[in-house]
């Protein structure tokens, strides 16, 4: 099929940053593209060929919105599964599937997932409500402490606490949630791994996150991790192997603990591009967001070695303020070699939104690990 300068259309379910972003490589190969988002100031409704307003949720909305496109893509996971399914016996080619998604969007079907296909993963328990974690506490199945997570609907922190005491039970949301045994680990990485139509993979290099302690949210990531040779192979096969699993189709982030014992273990996945990610837009020869499109288009995969060492440093809102946004400082940051700021294009901040991110590439990851901690201490994203 002709995807350039023809009459192919792309959907995108979303118009966050992510779509945005991915809008930046179908703007370079003139793709067609249409996008559905709840918000009419969406981020990348600037940037797409159609732009209509729904709720990803609507089974019509998305029904109506993915029968006038030939293939139909995502940058958000919560979106209506029934209504893909749909299009998918229609004859609109979806990637992810329907059926990857469905396994996906709850974090105990997920979970469940690994257990079946043999990925390593931490113990865990499901329940229907939290008031059923009382009584496994008090019946022995259970034992303090771990990590309480909503089974639906969490993101970037949400949905997820660590349970140490009884009392931490207290007015957690009376919904679907697992409890997982909570891993002291050295390491919190991510494998970026690309599968397109044809079955071909390729992972990104392994990358280490490093997260705000309050927020629970990524402040830092960098690639090439800083671990040994065995310990990056050993991350890189797990990943392929939850991506082959999956069968999927598209870009697939594998986040996953490295144990004291280093031992690897899934935490959870997002079938999607990725703030793990981001880096490569500077760093990488094919950045995250061209590679998703390659696989979801049948496309040859592109080289995803690194050109340069990178970090990425996640910009949101600071405590205190709410409304039009404000990047004080950010003339500071543009004057630091090798600095690159992306602003998503969101007008109203609030505490820890995501706003933007930037990038520090230099030969020597020491050095862009410095310059990102004086990023950090420079740059705020603030109200005006």
């Amino acid at each position: 099929m002709n995807y350039f300068s023809s009459n192919f259309k792309l959907g995108i379910l979303g118009g966050g940053q992510l779509g945005k972003m991915i809008l930046y490589n179908t703007r370079k190969f003139d793709i067609y593209t249409c996008v559905l988002d709840p918000s009419k100031e969406a981020p990348a409704r600037l940037a797409c060929d159609e732009f209509t307003v729904g709720d990803l949720m609507d089974y019509d909305s998305v029904i109506n919105f993915g029968k006038n496109v030939n293939v139909l893509t995502i940058e958000i996971e919560n979106v209506n599964v029934d209504a893909l399914e749909k299009l998918e016996d229609e004859g609109v080619k979806v990637f992810p599937a329907s059926k990857t998604l469905r396994t996906i969007q709850n974090k105990a079907t997920q979970k469940l997932f690994y257990r079946d296909h043999n990925i390593p993963t931490a113990d865990f328990s499901r329940f229907a409500h939290p008031s059923e974690i009382e009584d496994a506490v008090d019946n022995g199945g259970l034992s303090y402490p771990f990590v309480w997570k909503s089974a639906r609907f969490g993101y970037d922190g949400q949905g997820v606490k660590v349970i140490r005491w009884a009392t931490d039970l207290v007015d957690l949301p009376n919904v679907e949630c697992i409890a997982e045994k909570l891993i002291p680990f050295k390491n919190e990485l991510a494998v970026i791994v690309a599968r397109n139509t044809e079955g071909h993979l390729k992972t990104y290099p392994v990358v280490e996150m490093e997260f705000h302690p309050e927020a629970n949210q990524v402040e830092y990531v960098i690639c090439p991790a800083r671990i040994p040779d065995a310990i990056a192979k050993k991350a890189e096969l797990v990943a392929l192997k939850v991506a082959s699993a999956f069968k999927h189709v598209g870009l697939l982030a594998v986040e996953m603990f490295q144990t004291e014992d280093d031992e690897i273990l899934v935490n959870e996945v997002a079938p999607r591009p990725h703030n793990s990610g981001h880096y490569s837009i500077e760093a990488s020869y094919t950045d995250q967001f061209e590679q998703h499109l390659r696989c979801v288009l049948g496309l040859p995969l592109g080289n995803t070695e690194s050109k340069v060492a990178g970090v990425m440093v996640n910009l949101v809102g600071a405590e205190g303020h709410t409304g039009n946004v404000l990047y004080k400082n950010i003339e500071d940051i543009m004057a630091m070699a090798g600095v690159t700021p992306h602003i998503y294009g969101k007008k109203q901040t609030r505490p820890f939104r995501k706003m933007g991110h930037v990038t520090i590439v230099d030969k020597d990851i020491a050095k862009a690990r410095e310059v990102a901690e004086k990023v950090k201490r420079t740059i705020e994203v603030i109200s005006e």
